[in-house]
């Protein structure tokens, strides 16, 4: 980052700091326009620990019953982050008993004499958007049994952060943190009295991020499917509230809405989830439907390719496949080097996986969870398909995706008994002259899928880098491995001699893994990161391992449910399975 860029940001701050003290001086809100009615969706399990004081934030666990939140030190910068964005607010209305809406109004009023003269890490447009639409959303849960004294510190405050929002959502960085801004200020215009000129100009702002940021196919930059249905549902919250109070909203937030629905059907598997790439995760639950019941979108696309991500179907089974060039620039400081991986899910359980993200775990496993070897797909040893490069301050290092395929072409076509998706990526032909070719089908009914994955030297180029590699190694082949995550409640052991993988899941379906013998099979540990976790849990991966010893290396494998597998499973939810 440049000297002026730095001085930038920092300049930025310190305006963000002025204008949040300035508007301490306005003219509180009386009340709302009409009753508010929460949107949110919160965890009834998270809602219990934080009213009984077991507070856990960007994978830090604080255990301290009876006190303050803003009491507690913040151990780093992203347990603040999430403390100021008031998202552990649904989760406390989600439980709605007495203890609950004690510990949040604690919590809420201890916000506002802590900060609420515009000290603190949380005012930031994006943070301060976030936690006006979740005031508002629980304004009832959150002003019951309260005095007029009380009521007036509240409205005051939410007076405050509304100006606040009107003055600095521009300073907000394009994406999801302008979404959030700029939602929160429709929010509080339509609801509080007084701040409705803030309505218009947000109005307008976000329309154009809509168009601006939202691709022809639904898709967003960062490719993150979990931040698409971030932004799906803040645009449609902010529909709904438009419509709601006599107003329509401009056509290109309604376009935006319609080219958005049909891609998240695309990114979603059989058991509700989202796939979890780039970062993102399965989603919370229940919000992936709520924001299409609010879009009015009915209609789905056919399986296929969205936002980069391809998608194939059959029976109870759902495949998808990041097939597209992983994001560049500043969008892929979260980006995963996955070109190729898959996800498969059958049915309400997933089975094979990603590592996920692991940025609540800290920056060692954030960094791990981004490498190819933790995704299921072919890598190089000791290479992934892309490479990361710092960028940016050392207050704001970001990692950066360089040296990331350039070429993936993909074709999606109807085989004999199913569909083939058929792609690759050319991500090591700088490294080792090789570029990487996939092919997987699906068959009709979900019960089989059959892969194959080639590491070609294509052209005269490629062929002479490799010739250079193999002279490095004496000839003895390059390595590479291809591996299958599997998920954590899936039982896996080794079979028929040890040249199969047998695979149980718990609604009792049975699945095979085999190949063709041209690499070596063996089944080792493996992670799966998840939020709301205070520790990664321990699974398994099925691991090919080979040497490339010439211009072509072909191998072939399959993933078949067993012949005494039942086509449908009654798969509910045991007792024990429950948590709270």
């Amino acid at each position: 980052m440049s000297i002026a860029s730095k001085w930038s940001v920092r300049a930025t701050r310190t305006m963000h700091r002025v204008h949040a003290r300035l508007v301490t001086r306005q003219t509180a809100a009386t009340g709302f326009v009409s009753q508010p009615e929460p949107r949110t969706i919160g965890s009834f399990a998270k809602g219990r620990q934080l009213s009984a004081g077991n507070i856990m934030f960007a994978g830090h666990l604080v255990e301290a019953p009876k006190t303050n939140l803003w009491d507690i030190p913040a151990p780093d910068a992203a347990f603040a982050e999430e403390a100021h964005g008031f998202s552990w607010l649904d989760d406390l209305a989600a439980v709605g008993d007495l203890a609950a809406r004690e510990t949040a109004q604690a919590w809420v009023w201890g916000w506002i004499d802590a900060y609420g003269r515009g000290k603190g890490p949380g005012w930031t447009p994006a943070l301060t958007g976030r936690r006006l639409i979740r005031w508002i959303n629980h304004a009832l849960f959150l002003l019951r049994s309260q005095d007029s004294e009380s009521s007036k510190a509240f409205y005051r405050s939410l007076t405050q952060q509304t100006t606040f929002l009107s003055r600095r959502w521009h300073k907000t960085e394009p994406g999801l943190a302008r979404f959030e801004a700029l939602t929160g200020m429709i929010y509080a215009g339509l609801s509080l009295s007084g701040m409705e000129a803030h309505v218009n100009p947000a109005v307008k702002a976000l329309a154009r991020a809509c168009a601006e940021q939202i691709d022809a196919e639904g898709g967003i930059s960062t490719r993150n499917p979990e931040e698409l249905l971030d932004v799906f549902t803040l645009i449609t919250w902010a529909a709904v509230s438009l419509r709601e109070s006599g107003i329509v909203p401009p056509q290109e937030h309604l376009d935006a809405i319609e080219r958005i629905a049909p891609t998240l059907r695309t990114l979603r598997h059989a058991d509700g989830s989202l796939a979890r790439f780039h970062g993102g995760g399965r989603g919370v639950d229940g919000r992936l439907d709520q924001a299409l019941s609010n879009s009015e979108v009915r209609h789905a696309v056919p399986d296929g390719l969205s936002m980069g991500f391809a998608r194939l179907s059959g029976g109870r089974t759902s495949l998808v496949v990041d097939a597209s060039e992983p994001p560049k620039g500043v969008a892929s400081h979260n980006a995963h080097a996955s070109t190729l991986a898959f996800e498969l899910t059958s049915g309400r359980r997933p089975l094979i996986v990603n590592c996920g993200s692991g940025k609540v775990f800290g920056e060692d496993w954030r960094r791990a969870g981004r490498a190819s070897q933790s995704h299921s797909v072919l890598s190089m040893d000791g290479y992934s398909s892309a490479r990361f490069a710092a960028s940016g301050s050392k207050k704001r290092q970001l990692e950066l995706l360089v040296d990331s395929p350039k070429h993936v072409p993909v074709q999606i076509s109807e085989a004999p008994d199913g569909m083939r998706l058929q792609a690759g990526h050319d991500g090591y032909d700088m490294t080792h002259g090789l570029t990487h070719a996939r092919t997987l089908e699906l068959t009709f009914n979900g019960r089989g899928l059959a892969g194959e994955d080639m590491l070609l030297a294509m052209e005269d180029v490629a062929k002479k880098r490799f010739d250079a590699k193999m002279d490095e190694v004496s000839l003895q082949g390059l390595p590479f491995s291809i591996r299958f995550h599997l998920h954590p409640e899936v039982d896996a052991a080794l079979d028929m001699g040890e040249t199969a993988v047998s695979i149980a899941q718990k609604s009792g379906e049975l699945w095979v893994f085999r190949h063709d013998g041209v690499a070596k099979l063996s089944l080792e540990p493996s992670v799966y990161l998840e939020k709301g976790r205070l520790q990664p849990r321990a699974t398994k991966q099925i691991v090919l391992t080979g040497r490339a010893l010439d211009y072509a290396t072909r191998i072939r494998w399959s993933l078949s449910k067993t012949q005494d597998t039942a086509v449908g499973v009654r798969d509910l939810v045991p007792d024990n399975e429950l948590q709270f």
